[in-house]
């Protein structure tokens, strides 16, 4: 993670963490999914609806399940701060008068192998402020987090899958 100004300081006790899955389809079919945002829909139970062209620094539109009611939605904008294919994908809130929560997501891919990789999200809630996310939200984002893990397992296991079908038919 880059180095934050003082009102944006990083403290390790303030990171929300998915758990760590294994997947059972390649880091390419799994990044095709994480950055496919039309479809998150369609799979993602955290983030129903996600826009943005994936340029550095553009903006990433979400439409996210509320932290006080899941039944709620709320539209919430990040800024790409981190794209590197089939590795990691980054966006970041950045600290304002306005809204004083800043913070960084990070979704990581390791390639275990040809076929296998192993997914896991992080949260980083800066600065003096981020005690209060950290109080009254970190176990619902975890576990929200979590969730989409699993969610994204599923989805590129099946996609993988179909795509192993479409070889054997084919061939």
């Amino acid at each position: 993670m880059a180095e934050c100004d003082s009102k944006t300081g990083y403290n390790p006790a303030h990171v929300a963490r998915s758990a760590r899955v294994e997947i059972d389809a390649p880091a390419s079919v799994v990044w095709e999914v994480l950055v496919d945002l039309p479809k998150y829909g369609e799979w993602n139970p955290f983030c129903v609806k996600c826009e943005s062209t994936l340029e550095m620094g553009a903006p990433v539109n979400m439409t996210i399940a509320s932290l006080w009611d899941p039944s709620e939605l709320n539209v919430v904008t990040e800024y790409l701060c981190a794209f590197e294919p089939e590795k990691l994908l980054s966006w970041e809130m950045y600290w304002t008068e306005a809204w004083p929560y800043a913070g960084r997501r990070d979704q990581v891919i390791e390639r275990l192998g040809p076929d296998r990789c192993a997914y896991y999200s992080t949260d980083a809630f800066l600065g003096d402020t981020a005690i209060h996310i950290v109080r009254f939200g970190m176990g619902w984002i975890s576990a929200a987090f979590t969730a989409t893990a699993h969610a994204l397992k599923a989805r590129a296991e099946a996609i993988y899958a179909e795509q192993r079908q479409k070889t054997v038919v084919n061939a």
